[in-house]
């Protein structure tokens, strides 16, 4: 605001008389206001540390989740977990010994597509260093038992049977044999492998004759199966065990539920390919909770081991 001197005759003396002026720019700037940014005062959750159960969607701490074998403490919902995982999550420390590491698949048909099968096979085993396919075979101790164990791995290529899936579940298989000793499957996967075509289907005879010829030995053949378990794989060897067993809300079938309902024609039961529907319909012969896995195998391997030297009743 400015000032300027006005004379007065009536009264004889200079008045100073305020006249109001418009303020300059400069003068105003402290009257504007303060620009609101978007953005929030909540903190962000750093990656990494917490996740986010998908059924009861509450935060679990990390450290705690993989202490609890990535099994939801609050709800029991079994997070999908990788191969190598499972191993050490049940056989005894040191104690396992791959069978095949090095063995990988090649792109025998040349399958394009939207993308060709062995850029496919490139990236994942990119993405997937320990893995040179969809399973993981050995020899290991459970317990007091040495097993020959075999576990799949959906991370790659979504558990999809090939050839290399085939043969090291064979070539385990034959060694269980050979040994004497009780195969252990964990199967999780989507079904045979399209990129190899029939090669990959010759699998479900090849891996199911193997089998054979191991049961013939009184040997013992567990099967477990986990989430997501579908198509040629439950066709086949997970589908043929003396002892059939499974996680909670595992999904397991053959087919996709659209894919029956557009088959059939007909309405299908709620559930119909949850382990819990297949156990009360008599397919599965047992639903183990993870952190209890390691210790009802050792019962279940004890109690076959002692029936297989025990001698044949008198006819």
């Amino acid at each position: 605001m400015q000032t300027k001197v006005v004379r007065k005759k009536s009264i004889g003396i200079d008045h100073v008389e305020p006249t109001l002026t418009p303020p300059s720019v400069s003068e105003t700037t402290f009257l504007q206001k303060p620009k609101l940014t978007g953005k929030s005062k909540k903190r962000d959750i750093p990656e990494g540390l917490w996740t986010r159960c998908p059924n009861c969607e509450s935060l679990i701490y990390d450290r705690e989740l993989d202490d609890n074998l990535k099994v939801c403490p609050r709800c029991e919902h079994h997070f999908i977990i990788g191969a190598r995982e499972r191993i050490h999550s049940l056989v005894e420390t040191c104690s396992f010994e791959e069978i095949d590491p090095l063995m990988e698949s090649v792109d025998i048909l040349r399958f394009t597509g939207v993308a060709s099968y062995a850029s496919k096979l490139a990236a994942y085993k990119k993405k997937s260093s320990l893995l040179k396919d969809a399973v993981i075979t050995g020899i290991g101790k459970l317990g007091p038992h040495r097993v020959a164990l075999g576990v799949m791995d959906f991370a790659f290529l979504g558990g999809s049977m090939g050839s290399v899936v085939g043969e090291k579940l064979t070539r385990l298989i034959e060694a269980g044999t050979d040994r004497g000793i009780p195969v252990i499957i964990i199967s999780t996967s989507g079904g045979a492998r399209m990129y190899e075509g029939m090669f990959s289907l010759m699998q479900m005879a090849k891996t199911c004759g193997a089998l054979a010829y191991h049961a013939r030995q009184r040997l013992p053949y567990i099967s477990i199966l986990v989430n997501p378990c579908y198509a040629g794989v439950m066709a086949s060897y997970a589908s043929v065990g003396d002892l059939i067993l499974a996680e909670p809300d595992a999904l397991i079938g053959f087919a996709g539920p659209r894919v029956i309902r557009d088959t059939t024609q007909a309405d299908l039961p709620e559930g119909f390919q949850t382990a819990e529907f297949l156990q009360k319909h008599g397919l599965i012969d047992s639903i183990v909770s993870r952190k209890e896995m390691k210790a009802r195998l050792i019962d279940y391997l004890d109690f076959m081991a002692t029936r297989r030297q025990a001698p044949p009743e008198p006819a």
